[in-house]
């Protein structure tokens, strides 16, 4: 494989507080990202298209794991990722006081990342990157020192691109205590000349003026910078904050204004912590790719705009096709955050995983397996128990392999639901109140605190009886209800699957699901998913998903649910829709599980007799989707 870039240093997971404008001391809660700037670098270049990989050392733990499936996601090659088996990942706590304030706290004594050394640092590895990127605080300890400049020296000998991004933290040089992590400058003559040892081995060095200022060995800038350049030839970039950068690729001249520039973005800051790896991103993706300094510069500037105006390091940094958005659109409002056509983009073009096929066992019923239960006068108490024969079912049947689901719930099925997670199934949840209409939710009015609880692999799954006529009241309930729900699972970082059944409601034609998907879409909600009902004519498939591709081109797709109907129908209706690709499979429950479940509960069969009959009966199921997408030339 050839790498467009390879960053090598820190990586650790950032726990980032969420409240915004208090003390470190007053924060509550906190969110988990990836970071250190070459991990942040890593994941930010690679959203833009470059082939990027990683070199850096994660603990043999929870944390370790999560930085590289993380990586993974983000399309980060981990060949690098070394698993140190003794020390444990670096963390950093850190909050949002206000613009410009970010109390920070580094742990990472005797951390994974510091403990890389020249045994890592692999010649064929770093034969395969264009171009190899690193950060100065690996450059401020002995060990991690000699690994970078291993890794700098082969590359340069492989004719390969060199890149320093100065990234100046005092307290991890040693400089200050472990409450000082947001001080960004300390004079320093000895680490001022530990960089200058460095600096001839870089095409291209950047930093802010105060990293320059310990680069350079004086506070006066254009000095500072006339001394960097008097030991490299490197384009040197100054990052100047909201004035944008200025790219130098000969002489200094009088002022920072003699510099090459980029359009700059004057964005409302919300938080400035991880603006630089940002910046780096773009800047990368623009001299990797050829384009000249000041498209290059572009890219920087608009990627550290994005970081400012988010939270978080890593989950701020846009996509390019989000990129592209942006430039193309403009700038609606400084408050990017606030954007709700620009976060849809970088929602739905930043999420993780692929899903091209869907093949869900849904039994996330509740009111049906109660009413069973008490029909047959068993205890409602054995439905748990025969939920994770579902899970079973589907275990059966996927076996590891990606493209099968199932759906949930987390009051009768808790245990399967727990048992589900961490397998690399698709996992949606419910959330309604069964057969409310109007739409009620189960998990109560409070959804911002219940859907914390959440993982954040579980999906929510919303199902509505809802038809274009009802009349304005029914309307008007049903749809506050689904738009809080939809912002409530976007705030906790959790898809949306959305369920409509007009047919239970009144005569459906085909154009009506269109109509209901349209007026979602209108009032500001954007499913990742649709689950929609088996549609007759071939018309009213084409209108939906004509309807759902021409507002959000990227929507994850349709799956189909069943309505309890016989095999043979179901058949017949997979038949119909596949022939749409953005319909990705079904989700099917009662067909599966009934006759099964009433057979169990009274008794009648053991528990693995039902796991058999219903992976029998869900592999048929899968069996036959997957016939009908080849029957019209899908790859299932």
């Amino acid at each position: 494989m050839t790498l467009d870039v390879i960053t090598i240093g820190r990586s650790s997971v950032d726990l980032y507080g969420a409240q915004i404008g208090g003390r470190l001391e007053d924060m509550a809660s906190f969110n988990k990202y990836i970071g250190g700037s070459p991990t942040n670098m890593a994941c930010g270049t690679a959203r833009l298209g470059l082939k990027s990989g990683l070199i850096t050392r994660v603990g043999d733990e929870h944390m370790g794991r999560f930085i590289r499936e993380q990586l993974v996601a983000e399309g980060v090659d981990v060949q690098g990722v070394i698993t140190d088996p003794e020390r444990l990942t670096a963390l950093v706590l850190l909050g949002i006081r206000d613009q410009e304030q970010f109390p920070l706290i580094f742990y990472r004594e005797n951390c994974a990342d510091m403990a890389l050394c020249e045994d890592d640092i692999d010649p064929d590895y770093i034969a395969s990157s264009r171009c190899v990127t690193v950060t100065g605080t690996h450059l401020s300890h002995p060990r991690t020192r000699a690994a970078v400049l291993k890794a700098l020296k082969l590359a340069r000998a492989n004719g390969a691109k060199t890149a320093l991004d100065i990234d100046y933290r005092p307290n991890l040089w040693g400089l200050s205590g472990h409450g000082d992590g947001e001080n960004r400058f300390i004079a320093s003559a000895k680490v001022t000349s530990e960089l200058q040892a460095t600096l001839a081995l870089f095409d291209l060095i950047v930093g802010t003026e105060e990293e320059f200022h310990i680069a350079g060995g004086t506070t006066d800038t254009l000095a500072a910078l006339r001394a960097v350049r008097a030991l490299s030839t490197a384009t040197l970039v100054c990052k100047r904050g909201p004035m944008g950068a200025s790219a130098f690729s000969g002489d200094i001249g009088n002022s920072l204004d003699d510099g090459i520039s980029g359009p700059g973005f004057p964005v409302d800051v919300f938080n400035v912590l991880g603006a630089g790896d940002g910046f780096m991103s773009g800047l990368l993706k623009g001299w990797l790719t050829g384009e000249d300094w000041q498209t290059s510069l572009k890219y920087a500037n608009a990627c550290g705009a994005f970081a400012v105006s988010r939270h978080g390091c890593t989950p701020a940094y846009p996509s390019w096709e989000e990129l592209q958005f942006f430039f193309k659109r403009g700038m609606k409002t400084p408050a990017l955050r606030h954007d709700a056509e620009l976060e849809q983009v970088h929602w739905a073009t930043n999420r993780t995983s692929d899903w091209p096929e869907m093949r869900v066992f849904a039994f996330d019923h509740r009111m049906q397996l109660e009413d069973m239960a008490d029909e047959l006068g068993v205890s409602r108490d054995k439905i748990g128990p025969f939920k994770k024969l579902c899970l079973s079912a589907v275990e059966t049947v996927a076996k590891g392999k990606s493209g099968y689901g199932l759906l949930c719930d987390g009051r009768l099925g808790r245990d399967a639901l727990y048992a589900a997670a961490g397998q690399g199934l698709w996992i949606g949840r419910p959330v309604e109140l069964p057969g409310s209409r109007p739409l009620q939710l189960e998990i109560g009015p409070d959804l911002g605190s219940k859907l914390a609880e959440w993982p954040v692999e579980n999906v929510i799954k919303v199902l509505c009886f809802y038809h274009p006529d009802d009349d304005a009241d029914m309307k008007a309930q049903q749809e506050e209800t689904i738009l809080r729900l939809f912002d409530a699972g976007r705030a906790n970082r959790l898809e949306f699957l959305l369920e409509i059944i007009p047919s239970k409601v009144a005569p459906c034609d085909d154009q009506t699901t269109a109509t209901i998907i349209q007026r979602f879409y209108d009032i500001g909600v954007y499913p990742d998913w649709w689950k929609l009902e088996p549609m007759k004519s071939d018309a009213a498939w084409r209108r939906a998903c004509d309807t759902i591709s021409r507002n959000d081109p990227y929507c994850r797709g349709v799956v189909v649910l069943g309505l309890e109907a016989p095999t043979e129908e179901l058949t017949a209706s997979f038949e119909a829709a596949a022939r749409h690709k953005l319909v990705r499979g079904f989700a099917v429950g009662r067909t599966i599980f009934t006759a099964t479940a009433r057979d169990w509960l009274t008794g009648t069969i053991d528990d693995a007799t039902a796991t058999t009959q219903m992976a029998d009966k869900y592999r048929a199921l899968c069996q036959s989707w997957d016939q009908a997408r080849k029957n019209i030339g899908g790859t299932a």
